[in-house]
């Protein structure tokens, strides 16, 4: 045989025996299939006074990362009757969900979250994070600052609804001081047009006490605005502690989803990459 056609051989029977080689060293790693990580839903709960729109630019943020977003409407007809319809919205979601409530919204949640066995965690936003038989009126008064809290001729404007339970009316921000109390960081024809679109809470619901808290056993996250004239700033952090929540502080007012996206949206995406 031509010493050339031996070499070819050789040479091709080294080539199998190292093809041979790489296979039995790389087939068993290529057989184990990394899990896949599956990124919760976010569910965005907006509070008293708002809708869901105060939610877009944190929904688009959320969704350019690639999660699955929505933001239902917050019926705002009492604390326990809207946990439930805000359960029932959650658990009709497949796989895990991060459940987020800004404002009012955060007592919704904390309540909420005790009957939706999918939520592997709570992000508090410039939120009520009440214990049981606390109610948010009564959370906004216990440090000084909530321009909410006084004389309530000055403050809300009382309107009667159908069907209303005898001593029940929608309460409505003044517009003037709604421009103080949720939009002091905000541009001033923003505040103005989300006080015009205000949506109202029940008198009645709002005082409702809450029940046993899901952040007792469901970790937590919360955004302190630092510039909140709702909620005191000094209340939230003593709201945050007891919940052992992940605490970030922001210089925001009460509408930080809208004056600081970014940082609303980073604390969230740290929640859902835990629970992940």
């Amino acid at each position: 045989m031509p010493r050339t056609a031996i070499r070819r051989l050789v040479l091709a029977g080294l080539l199998a025996l190292l093809a041979l080689a790489t296979t039995l060293t790389l087939t068993p790693a290529e057989a184990r299939v990394a899990p896949t990580v599956e990124k919760p839903s976010i569910v965005l709960v907006h509070g008293a006074w708002a809708d869901a729109s105060t939610w877009k630019k944190v929904t688009q943020r959320l969704q350019k990362r690639g999660y699955s977003v929505y933001a239902p409407p917050n019926p705002l007809r009492g604390l326990h009757e809207d946990a439930a319809y805000i359960a029932d919205f959650v658990n009709s979601i497949p796989g895990p969900v991060v459940l987020v409530g800004h404002s009012y919204g955060g007592a919704v949640i904390t309540n909420a979250a005790t009957s939706t066995p999918n939520v592997e965690a709570l992000v508090y936003v410039d939120a009520f994070a009440p214990a049981e038989h606390e109610n948010v009126f009564d959370l906004a008064a216990q440090q000084p600052g909530s321009l909410i809290i006084g004389d309530p001729t000055t403050i809300f404007d009382f309107v009667p609804y159908p069907g209303a339970p005898t001593g029940d009316v929608d309460l409505y921000i003044k517009q003037s001081v709604f421009v103080q109390a949720f939009g002091n960081d905000l541009p001033a024809k923003t505040a103005l047009a989300l006080a015009a679109g205000q949506r109202p809470l029940s008198f009645l619901g709002a005082q409702e006490p809450s029940g046993p808290p899901a952040w007792a056993t469901i970790p937590s996250w919360y955004l302190v605005g630092t510039l909140d004239n709702v909620i005191p700033p000094a209340e939230q952090r003593i709201m945050a502690a007891r919940a052992g929540a992940h605490t970030v502080e922001v210089a925001a007012g009460h509408l930080s989803m809208l004056s600081q996206s970014g940082a609303v949206t980073k604390l969230i995406v740290q929640a859902a990459q835990a629970a992940s």
